[in-house]
């Protein structure tokens, strides 16, 4: 059932082309839950203190912008700040983007 809402949220978020790059806009989503190809912005990362430096670390710091690259069984691989980076999973749910 909180895949299918999840999904729901996905499917329910408005979508722009800026520069050939499709954004997504409106509503709020994890990193895990946006589609290959989109750019987002990070709105806010979740976690404990340690984990939030880590992913600001990496660059996930608010207002950056974010491309999904390709998504695979254990994860994600984003391009932030002109690098590719894969993340698991769970990290990814832990970025709320738009």
């Amino acid at each position: 059932m909180e895949a299918a809402i999840e999904m729901g949220a996905v499917n329910s978020a408005a979508q722009a082309t800026a520069g050939g790059a499709s954004v997504s806009r409106g509503g709020q989503l994890p990193l895990n839950l946006v589609h290959e190809g989109e750019t987002v912005q990070v709105v806010k990362l979740h976690g404990n203190q340690e984990t939030k430096q880590h992913l600001g670390t990496l660059g996930f710091v608010e207002g950056a912008e974010v491309k999904v690259v390709s998504h695979a069984a254990s994860g994600v691989i984003v391009k932030v700040k002109g690098a590719n980076i894969a993340i698991d999973e769970s990290m990814a749910r832990k970025i709320t983007t738009c």
